[in-house]
């Protein structure tokens, strides 16, 4: 079994597929330290026995008190990542990790292959601020992606801001960016080494200079500008007291007292205005934004990862001496409380002065747009009421008075272009079956820019013209991936009874016509939490599987996502976790029995909450798989609410702090029980942690590091599947 484990960095979760329009949902995508297997994993029988594992100290005087349960805690001292025994013990195990992978003999071949087919141009959306338009791309084997601008989209392209300047091992990344309405300044954050944490800085876009503004101890924030230009809104957590000693990337002090200010343009950071913060409820979080008209600021506000949040408004234009006479005031924004409860959530679509249209939960788990008078917010009307069965994902304002709507049938992507007003049906867009992955453009634009993916499609980017009476979608760009033939491939969706009769969504993509004679090495991925929708993406790691070893590589859509809305997510959360487990077992099942594979040629992935359920898999069903690959995922069940963000993490998981949450969480929650030695041990195959000690949780990570971690544990896997390469 091969763990993976980075820096105990947590992620938050971005918007999705609206990166222009900042909108700050709760932080996600928890993970700590990993649980052992209780019996052999993979099919290179002795493995273990060979590995001279590196001792580890247990304290048998620590023992916690839950609820009148004992639970030994004898490794707690590992939880000071920055100690030397610590240190010394993560400095071992890599050691330890590099003798097994290098052992791996097609470790080199999937490296170069991997690394062949990533070397290809990519793109993203345009976008316009101002007069000019802004893309990301990469020409393939950058570290990062370089943001670059021009006059117009035929225009020469110049680069703007390339984050490969600032870094020699490309592991300074940008996290998030807001260009100013008139395209005059870029305030951008950067991460180092995976960190969550970030740095705010500006430059000027029309000199391309940086400006003296730096923000620091900034976590979880988007960036939302003013549209005067004289400044911007963020998100952050107070100074740590030993901010002088302290690693920001590998400190793990539980994140408290999220507060927003709004920074102008120039000032110091110490200078800046205290717009919210709520020293009562020390463990929500904020996220602020502009309205696209410019006359609202919004506040949105969390307890956690559950899609549910506050809402208050505060309007710019009413403030006798705007946003800067309160930093001689010393009081906080006079924001009005239009949602004071966590019941629903609500995302602000557009506005018409105060005539606001949100994406909402309430009452309808598979979401919904409805219509309120702000300063009138006892009438609220449905513009466009939930869907039977399909998901509604998103909706932005464009052409004016015009909708574009993206909703989820069946873990597959819908477009529609629909009337603002009334939320009746104009037009079908034209899309393959995949996902969106991308949705580029404001109210006023009569053009639309959509990224599109799949596992067949590296990505096309789609320019849609909305001004004629039938919209004109043309494609844009075309991601070419050299040595890739779709037509070798293919891709189908099946839908999986689970336990207790659930049909569950699983896509399975090989070669053409394989036979299904039980043969096949097999590789099954999940994630199944936090309401995210694990939807068809175009992988190099998983077609180069394919192509050259010769694997059939499935993606189970189980319950805890969002694929099909609110109650989909619940099924899977909190004391119905279990129904994660036994999902993911199903498909297992399915694919041995339907003739794809054996128990001994199939390896599980997963990162993240997925992490969680790889491990909770092996622990209780041993029997059904050959290797396990879990990344980056959340492990101390117990304890993880007490480190960075992870309270947040709750709202999913539970707490063991409350009783009854302590009895869901104890049941998958694995002891010590694997022998003190390894010539005793029931495990016969090699359990290792890869841990890199220049990244994070997943965000922002270089390429070369990941074409290595793909060369790395898929050659792990191929050995214990015994899988063999051909060209």
């Amino acid at each position: 079994m091969l763990l993976i484990l980075r820096k105990s960095v947590p992620l938050h979760r971005l918007p999705c597929r609206r990166p222009l329009k900042p909108f700050l949902p709760p932080p996600s995508c928890p993970r700590r330290l990993p649980l052992l297997p209780r019996a052999a994993m993979g099919s290179v029988a002795g493995d273990a026995a060979r590995l001279a594992y590196p001792p580890a100290r247990r304290d048998d005087s620590v023992v916690d008190n839950y609820h009148s349960v004992q639970i030994p805690d004898p490794y707690r001292w590992l939880e000071d990542p920055d100690s030397e025994e610590t240190k010394e013990f993560v400095a071992r195990q890599a050691e330890l990790a590099e003798t097994v992978l290098s052992g791996c003999p097609d470790r080199e071949n999937l490296r170069r292959e991997v690394t062949r087919l990533f070397d290809h141009p990519r793109h993203a959306a345009p976008f316009r601020r101002g007069n000019k338009y802004f893309h990301f791309h990469n020409t393939g084997l950058q570290a990062q992606s370089v943001l670059y601008m021009q006059d117009d989209l035929d225009g020469k392209a110049e680069v703007l801001l390339d984050p490969n300047t600032l870094s020699k091992d490309g592991t300074v990344a940008l996290s998030t960016y807001s260009i100013s309405e008139d395209g005059n300044y870029i305030a951008y954050g950067l991460s180092e080494s995976g960190s969550d944490w970030v740095s705010i800085h500006v430059m000027d876009v029309n000199n391309k200079q940086p400006m003296p503004d730096k923000l620091s101890w900034v976590k979880f924030s988007s960036i939302s500008w003013t549209h005067d230009g004289k400044g911007f809104f963020y998100g952050r957590y107070p100074a740590p007291r030993e901010e002088g000693d302290l690693d920001a990337g590998t400190e793990t002090n539980i994140n408290l007292n999220h507060q927003i200010y709004y920074h102008i343009l120039g000032s110091n950071q110490s200078e800046d205005i205290l717009c919210w913060k709520d020293p009562e409820h020390p463990k929500y979080s904020f996220g602020a934004s502009v309205t696209e008209d410019g006359k609202y600021i919004t506040l949105g506000i969390y307890e956690g990862c559950d899609p549910v949040n506050k809402l208050y408004y505060c309007e710019i234009s009413t403030l006798p001496r705007g946003i800067e006479g309160f930093r001689e005031r010393q009081e906080m924004l006079p924001f009005v409380k239009l949602i004071d409860n966590f019941d629903a959530q609500y995302q602000v679509v557009a506005n018409d002065g105060d005539e606001f249209t949100f994406l909402t939960n309430k009452n309808a788990p598979k979401n919904k747009l409805v219509r309120v008078n702000i300063k009138n917010p006892e009438l609220w009307t449905d513009v466009l009421p939930e869907h039977e069965k399909d998901v509604l994902e998103s909706a932005d304002a464009v052409n004016n008075d015009q909708l574009l709507v993206c909703y989820m049938s069946d873990v597959k992507h819908i477009l529609q272009i629909r009337d603002l007003r009334t939320g009746n049906l104009i037009h079908h867009l034209p899309l393959e079956i995949g996902s969106v992955s991308e949705i580029s453009c404001r109210r006023e634009d009569k053009e639309v820019f959509i990224g599109f993916t799949s596992f067949l499609s590296p990505g096309i980017i789609y320019r849609c013209n909305l001004a004629p009476t039938i919209p004109e979608m043309k494609m844009f760009r075309e991601i070419s991936v050299p040595g890739f033939d779709r037509t070798s491939f293919q891709v189908k969706q099946v839908f999986v009874p689970s336990k207790d009769g659930t049909k569950i969504p699983m896509f399975i993509m090989s070669k053409k016509d394989i036979n299904l004679d039980g043969s096949h090495p097999t590789l099954l991925y999940g994630y199944g939490g936090f309401n995210i929708s694990i939807t068809p993406s175009f992988s190099v790691g998983r077609v180069v599987l394919c192509k050259n070893m010769g694997f059939v590589v499935c993606v189970a859509n189980i319950r805890g996502g969002g694929e099909y809305g609110e109650e989909w997510h619940k099924a899977g959360a909190l004391a119905m976790k279990q129904n994660c487990f036994d999902d993911f077992a199903a498909c297992a099942e399915f694919l041995i029995s339907n003739g794809y594979t054996s128990s001994r040629r199939l390896c599980i992935e997963g990162g993240s909450n997925g992490g969680l359920l790889v491990a909770a898999s092996i622990n209780q069903r041993p029997d059904l798989f050959g290797c396990a690959l879990a990344h980056v995922g959340v492990m101390d069940m117990l304890r993880f609410h007490r480190f960075t963000i992870g309270h947040a993490w709750t709202t999913d998981y539970g707490c063991s702090d409350k009783e009854e949450e302590f009895q869901w969480l104890i049941k998958y929650t694995l002891q010590h029980v694997l022998c003190t030695s390894t010539e005793n041990s029931p495990q016969t195959n090699p359990i290792i942690g890869r841990i890199d000690r220049k990244s994070g949780h997943g965000a922002g990570r270089p390429t070369q590091k990941l074409i290595d971690e793909a060369a790395d544990r898929y050659s792990f896997m191929a050995k214990m599947l015994g899988a063999q390469w051909t060209e």
